[in-house]
């Protein structure tokens, strides 16, 4: 999956109907974090879910739907550090087939080489404010050694 260089944020957020008009909302960290500014005009991409997931999975992302209702969070910067390494579960797939896994925050992790379902252990290689690239450094978790 190829991820621009411009890119400024990455959450996940449900289209929200409001007098006749549809509208995603910006969780409250992306306007504290200095991510994004209210008034500004940004451009925004979106990459589809699998329609099986039509409620939460895990704390991530209800923690992310109480963004929704005003609560304020702190935020102290990604959630994992360069050489770090995570258990995960590859939620879904990009564009160009690398799994995509979330941490806390529904911080997204992209994992190439793996599918769906995988459950790993990774190494984050590169870590950006919105995304984290990592490498498998063990599939015991999904049953291959």
């Amino acid at each position: 999956m190829n991820i621009s260089e411009t890119l400024q944020t990455l959450y996940t957020a449900t289209v929200e109907q409001d007098d006749g008009t549809y509208q995603i909302p910006v969780p409250d960290r992306e306007i504290a974090t200095g991510t994004l500014s209210e008034g500004e005009t940004y451009r925004v991409a979106l990459i589809s879910t699998s329609t099986s997931d039509t409620e939460p999975t895990d704390t991530t992302e209800v923690t992310q739907s109480a963004d929704h209702t005003g609560q304020q969070h702190e935020y102290d910067g990604p959630p994992v550090e360069e050489g770090e390494q995570r258990d995960v579960e590859i939620e879904n797939l990009g564009d160009q087939g690398d799994g995509i896994a979330k941490v806390e925050r529904g911080y997204v992790v992209i994992v190439p080489e793996t599918s769906v379902g995988d459950r790993v252990t990774v190494e984050m290689q590169q870590v950006r404010e919105n995304v984290a690239f990592a490498d498998v450094v063990d599939d015991a978790l999904h049953g291959e050694v």
